[in-house]
């Protein structure tokens, strides 16, 4: 069932879902489950459906399939021909190679002003899973909201940490914004990528929150950020605009990713300062990033999810 948006906010609001990492670190995990590696966007680790088909249904919750745009790898169309067999309308941008999260996140945006220069955009990545859906992907459209409201703002969803975890990025709240809404939001006084174990304990003590990934933004006020913080990837991806929609568009993509720089979108963006910032915060035991073999087991558990896969031949528990 589709949420209640408010009408000013449907008319421009795409969803971008993050498809195209190598998924490297939980291949243990699907080697285990498939008998061979693969990305863990496209394994079931919980229920019947992937972690893709679970971010897309959960999407399409708050954005219908034509302004939703699944970001991948060209080696990844195999996984893609099954798992969008059902779900006609859906963009799909493949990339040539991986340039990092960076140009993950900004070509769909580059490729989305192109059609929509007023667009607002909230991305998704696929590597979660979330236990109340519907209250999540509320947060969402509300963070989409303020975004429509005050356009120079990026706006993150954070979740309470629950330890002091290296391997995520952290954000140290500031002051409350003066925002009208259903929910509060914060500037963001610091982002931090992937700390150090000392400091993670520190931010941990301040009650800091870890970055989910999700987050909200105006095309101009990404693109912007893009073209101060990684100036060569922007001359890359701005130059497409030229060719869209026409039938050079896909050699246009491949010679820009040609020389394109690798970076990573929260390096070499979220840490910028100078960069307006916001954040609010979700139910800490709503989310939790399946990021590693130890995660998936530990997390599912502690939400008390299922880790046996259905459906899967010789499948079993996790845990």
């Amino acid at each position: 069932m589709r949420l209640s948006v408010r009408e000013s906010d449907e008319e421009s609001l795409w969803a971008i879902v993050l498809a195209g990492g190598e998924g490297t670190r939980p291949r243990s995990v699907t080697r285990e489950l498939y008998g061979q590696a693969r990305p863990k966007q496209y394994a079931v680790l919980s229920g019947t459906r992937s972690m893709l088909r679970q971010t897309l249904d959960r999407v399409a919750r708050l954005v219908p399939p034509r302004r939703t745009v699944v970001v991948t790898l060209a080696s990844h169309a195999g996984y893609l021909t099954t798992e969008l067999a059902d779900l006609p309308g859906i963009t799909v941008l493949a990339q040539p190679c991986d340039r990092g999260t960076a140009a993950g996140v900004l070509l769909p945006v580059h490729w989305i002003r192109a059609r929509d220069p007023r667009a607002t955009v909230v991305v998704f990545p696929t590597d979660h899973f979330i236990l109340e859906e519907a209250r999540f992907m509320r947060q969402a459209a509300e963070a989409a909201h303020q975004v429509r409201e005050h356009p120079e703002w990026l706006v993150l969803l954070g979740a309470p940490a629950t330890e002091p975890e290296p391997d995520h990025g952290w954000i140290e709240p500031g002051g409350r914004l003066a925002w009208e809404g259903s929910m509060p939001f914060r500037q963001v006084r610091s982002f931090l990528e992937k700390p150090t174990e000392t400091t993670a304990r520190h931010l941990y003590q301040m009650g800091c929150l870890w970055n989910t990934f999700v987050f909200a933004s105006s095309v101009s006020a990404l693109i912007e950020a893009g073209r101060q913080a990684i100036p060569l990837l922007h001359d890359r991806l701005v130059r497409l605009a030229i060719f869209a929609g026409t039938r050079h568009e896909s050699w246009a993509m491949e010679q820009a990713y040609l020389l394109a720089p690798h970076a990573e979108f929260s390096r070499s963006i979220l840490e910028e300062p100078s960069l307006p910032l916001a954040v609010g915060s979700i139910d800490a035991f709503s989310w939790c990033d399946l990021g590693t073999p130890e995660r998936v087991a530990r997390s599912l558990r502690s939400l008390g999810a299922p880790t046996l896969v259905a459906g899967h031949p010789g499948g079993e528990s996790m845990s």
